[in-house]
């Protein structure tokens, strides 16, 4: 109990670490720019503005939008919302009506307007919007001749708030979505890591218990009468299970690779001891490890399925090999089961190893043989690569 709540602990600091790592700036970090209307505030409040209802009202309800805008511009879904441009379109009217009334201070609402811009707008829209928005400035500014500073440092000043805005926050949202990302590939790691060991294990288990089950039986079939032969089945339970467990360390690890001739060799006696008469034929040059691993694989599956599902009497192993193919044919003569397979989808192992022929480049089919039985054939590269861990046996 004391472990977990360590665990639970570590985690907790763990994403209260992830959650203080940069961002993208929230809309409370464009609010203190609206500081720039003050020249225009304290040109109302004492009484230098005609008509100061009028520029009250446009004062409030440029503030007002401004605040609406910027907010919204930090929700993509919102941002790309046409509300989001008709709030924008009426930014743009009351800043143009305002500085063409007014002029002086109130010119400095076209920087404000190109901040805003620069949350919403994107693209081309962007350039447009605030390359029109500089040069408007600029000659309602030499129009009006009372500006607050000279009128291309006002276009400027409009041209390069809205473009440094955008360009903070679209490099934000990119690091971000990368982080994103990469937490995603982490977890997908970690699950196709877990697949490749649960398949290992199924495979594993599946194999090693059918044959420890079938030399239980045969053991207690011939201890009656030949105790010798008992007790070297016994013998090779006991083999059987300390090879299961050194596999098994190995799977944890990731780097078992099964050797082809050992898995026939196994196979042999596993379904000798099953009353099965098995026969091999190899045929064909030396094959990459990996590809024998692929295939010692499928002649365990092939196996298991042998020993515990069918009433064979005989099982045959062909292996065929080319410099650039090779192919594994499994035979046997027992009973067909009841609803037929299709080909290369049979059992869960036989859906994990489809699964892993299938990345190496190769394939595998199993169903009923033309003559009755069950076969499963498999065909690889003979450089085959990669399907050692995916998905789940």
């Amino acid at each position: 109990m004391c472990r977990n709540g360590r665990a639970a602990r570590k985690e907790r600091r763990r994403l209260r670490k992830e959650g203080r790592r940069p961002g993208p700036p929230g809309p409370y970090a464009l609010l203190p720019w609206l500081l720039m209307g003050l020249g225009s505030f304290s040109n109302l409040f004492q009484g230098e503005t005609p008509n100061p209802w009028i520029g009250g009202i446009g004062l409030l309800a440029f503030n007002s939008l401004y605040i609406s805008v910027v907010f919204r511009g930090f929700v993509k879904e919102r941002r790309e919302s046409p509300v989001s441009y008709v709030l924008l379109g009426a930014m743009a009217a009351i800043t143009f009506g305002l500085a063409i009334g007014y002029g002086g201070s109130w010119l400095l609402f076209f920087p404000l307007l190109s901040l805003a811009c620069g949350t919403i707008l994107r693209h081309r829209w962007l350039a447009a919007g605030l390359l029109g928005l500089a040069v408007a400035a600029c000659l309602i500014a030499v129009w009006r001749d009372d500006s607050a500073s000279t009128p291309w440092t006002l276009g400027y000043g409009t041209f390069i708030s809205g473009a440094v805005t955008a360009a903070i926050l679209t490099l934000s949202e990119t690091v971000m979505e990368l982080r994103s990302t990469r937490q995603e590939l982490a977890r997908t790691a970690v699950e196709k890591e877990r697949l490749r060991f649960s398949r290992d294990l199924h495979d594993l288990l599946g194999h090693t218990l059918s044959v420890i089950v079938v030399k239980s039986e045969a053991a207690r079939r011939l201890a009656p009468r030949d105790m010798d032969a008992a007790l070297s089945q016994v013998a090779d339970i006991e083999s059987v299970g300390r090879q299961a467990l050194t596999e098994i360390r190995e799977a944890v690890t990731g780097y078992r690779e099964g050797s082809l001739a050992t898995e026939l060799d196994r196979a042999r006696s596993a379904l000798t001891a099953a009353g099965i008469e098995p026969s091999v034929l190899r045929s064909g040059p030396p094959l990459a490890p990996q590809t024998e691993a692929l295939l010692g694989w499928v002649v365990r599956e092939a196996v298991t399925n042998v020993v515990r599902h069918s009433t064979a009497t005989t099982c045959a192993f062909v292996v065929e090999g080319t410099p650039d193919r090779v192919h594994l044919t499994v035979t046997d003569d027992g009973r067909t089961p009841p609803v037929p397979p299709t080909p290369g989808i049979g059992g869960t192992g036989l859906k994990g190893l489809t699964e892993r022929l299938t990345l190496a480049g190769g394939s595998l089919e199993a169903g009923p043989g033309p003559a009755g039985g069950f076969v499963v054939t498999a065909e690889l590269p003979a450089d085959a690569a990669g399907g050692g861990a995916a998905g789940d046996g």
